[in-house]
Formats: structure tokens, sequence, C-alpha cells
């Protein structure tokens, strides 16, 4: 790997704490809404859907804002952002003050702070390591991601059980503060942004991202494709937790396990990543990885109680996030590489605000849709156009080409 293996360190190092952290948080603000404030099921729901679309179009001016800054000093802003929205929810319950309405506006900021981070540490790192080193980069986050999935809400449900509802949230605050310091710590700031001391932005700059995306053939298709499948994959997650925990009878512990020990599978497909592209090129890679990850969510629609029930969830999420760790870090490598480097914060921020605004309205309309049918309708309905998406994939030519 021909970069430079302290200043990437430390920006892993960041990455590291800042996604256990999440890990560790997940879940957390529902279940301080339900067992702390008693909210009943709309507000649960609207606590979820409005953190990702608010914090979405709170983020809009955010793409172009980053831009046109050196964006290390704005990673360590976020994360210093973070640590501040999510330390006020543990420092309110002990005062006894927390409230519906603090976790609603912790959760915006939150969302907004993320998506800003995630655009500015992305043309960071194109920045800082080669093109030909882009992809062990990504695959490395990738792996690491997944890695904090399966250890970090078990930890985080143990924590809850010790220390209270809370705990979660202030070791996730605190992930973040430590993540700033990692930033920090790189002592590399990119040159300077031509644009960095522009006093307002432009109603065109809002855009630009979407643009950059449009203009594309191959990144439009890639653009579309990955904003439906997530949205529908994660549209699906709430109601299979309705449809196991409620009617099919699995105990918590259960269904924990039927989705925590897959993501094993994601340590597999990243680390195999990059010998994949390697062995057969990524093109090939990336729209192969592409269209099977979409063929597994269908099964779900016909999972039954007991241990074949979770034998199957088990069977069916592994294939689904392992095709899933191959596919994100060659999606992410190919995104890098096909945009400019002045455009790749705008880009991102594009990329995160349409996928998060995609996510939010297909959970609350398969919501509706569950609540009109049953839950395994809902679920085997989102299975079923999952598998058509793979028609939005880039034909093999547009890749070859573009």
């Amino acid at each position: 790997m021909v970069i430079d293996r302290r200043r990437f360190g430390w920006l892993w190092a960041g990455y590291a704490v800042s996604s256990y952290g999440t890990g560790l948080g997940f879940g957390a603000f529902p279940l301080i809404a339900v067992l702390v404030l008693r909210s009943g099921p709309a507000e649960v729901s609207a606590l979820s859907a409005a953190g990702l679309a608010v914090g979405a179009v709170v983020a809009v001016p955010l793409g172009p804002w980053v831009e046109f800054r050196r964006k290390r000093p704005v990673m360590v802003a976020m994360d210093l952002i973070r640590f501040v929205a999510l330390v006020s929810v543990p420092v309110a319950f002990v005062l006894g003050r927390l409230g519906f309405v603090q976790l609603l506006v912790v959760s915006v900021v939150a969302a907004a702070a993320k998506i800003a981070f995630s655009a500015a540490s992305g043309a960071y790192l194109k920045a800082l390591v080669a093109p030909p080193d882009l992809l062990v980069a990504n695959s490395r986050f990738e792996s690491t991601m997944w890695s904090a999935t399966v250890v970090g809400p078990p930890l985080g449900g143990a924590a809850i059980g010790i220390f209270g509802p809370v705990a979660t949230v202030l070791a996730d605050a605190v992930s973040y503060l430590l993540s700033a310091l990692c930033v920090r710590a790189i002592g590399w700031d990119e040159p300077r942004p031509a644009r960095s001391g522009a006093p307002r932005l432009r109603a065109g700059d809002l855009l630009e991202g979407w643009r950059g995306i449009l203009r594309q053939p191959v990144l439009r298709r890639l653009f579309v494709n990955t904003i439906l499948v997530n949205g529908l994959i994660m549209a699906a997650e709430p109601l299979m937790a309705v449809l196991m925990l409620g009617r099919l009878g699995f105990a918590p512990w259960e269904y924990a396990l039927a989705f925590a020990l897959p993501c094993l599978g994601g340590l597999v497909g990243a680390r195999l990543a990059r010998r994949l592209v390697a062995r057969s090129g990524q093109r090939r890679i990336m729209l192969t990885a592409g269209a099977l990850r979409a063929c597994w969510p269908v099964g779900l629609a016909f999972v039954q109680p007991g241990v074949p029930g979770i034998v199957l969830v088990i069977a069916l999420q592994l294939g689904l996030v392992t095709c899933c760790a191959v596919y994100n870090p060659v999606l992410a490598t190919y995104r890098l590489d096909h945009t400019e480097p002045d455009r790749v914060a705008r880009m991102l921020s594009a990329w995160s605000i349409s996928t998060s605004v995609t996510i939010a309205a297909l959970t609350a309309l398969w919501g509706l849709l569950a609540a009109l049918t049953s839950p395994r309708a809902a679920v085997a309905a989102a299975g079923v156009l999952l598998l058509a998406t793979p028609i939005l994939l880039p034909r093999r030519e547009q890749v070859r080409t573009g």
C-alpha cells in the first residue's frame, strides 16, 4: 500500500473509534423514547424518520460549504458537534430534563453532521491516498464498519442492562471526541480550495452535487440503483422486527443474533473485494455483486418460527451482507475515481442526502403498507421490488467506456 501509513492510520483510527461508538449506541434513541419517555409507536417512528429526513434537508447547503474549505478542520468540527449534541442527552437525563423534543433535535443535528463529515472525509481520502490504493483504503473502512456492527450492539445491550438506558449514548458521544482527536493528529491539510474564502454560496452550488452525478450515465445509474436498494432493505428492517418479535414469537436475543451474526460476512466480503477486483476487474465485480445483493431479502418473507426460521434469516442475511461488503468499497472507489477533486464533497453530500431521504420515505411508506396488509406481505413486496433493481445497474459496455 503506497500511502503515508501514519496519516492514514490516524484517519482509520478515527473512523474505527466512531464506528464502534455508533455500534454501541445502535437503537439507543428509540429505546430511550420507549423506556424513559414512555413514547408510543407513532412517536418512535417519527423519531427515526424525521431524524434522517430533516437532517438530510439541513445538510443540503453543507455540501458546497464543505467543498470550499479544507476538509480536516471540517471533519474535526463535525465530530465535535456530534459530541456536544449527544452528550447533552445523558446530561439532561441526570438533571431530569430529558424530553422527546431534545431527542428529535439531537437526531437531526447528528444526521446532518454525519452527512457533512462523510463528504469531507471522502474528499480528504481522495487527496491523502493515491488512486491505486483507494480500494484498499475503502475496503479497510468497510471491514471496520462491519466488525463494529458485529461487536457493538451486543456490548451496547449489556451496557444498557448494567448502567442504564443512556449509557451507550454517552459512549457514542465520547467516540466522536476521540475521533476528532485522531483526525487532528493526522497533521496534514490538503491544499486550500480555490473558493474557500467565498462570502456566500450560490444557488448553483447547492445542486452541483446532483448535477455531477446525473451528467455521468454510469454514475447516474449506480446512484439510482444504490439509493433504491438501500431504501428497500432498510424499509423492511422494522417490519422484520415486528414479524419476528411479535407474530413469530422469537426472543429479543434470537432476533439480535439472527442479524448480528451474518455481519461476519461483511468482514469476509470487504477483505475479498480487492482480490476479486484484481482477478476479474472492477467492472465485473461491481455489477455482479450489485446484482447479487438484491437476490436475498425476498426470502425473508418465508421465515417461520423456531430454529428453521433463525437459520433461514442468518443464511439470507449472510448472503446479503457479504455481497454488500464486496460491492460498497468498489462503488466508493469508482465514485472517487470518476469525480473531479473540486466536486467530491458536493457529490458525496448529494449521495448521502438522497439516501437518507429515500430511506425515510420508503420506511414510512412500507409502514403504511404493512398496516394495510401485514408485515410479511410488506417484506415480500420489498423483496420482489429488489429483484428488479439490477435492471437499473449500468450495462457492461457503459462501465467499460465510462
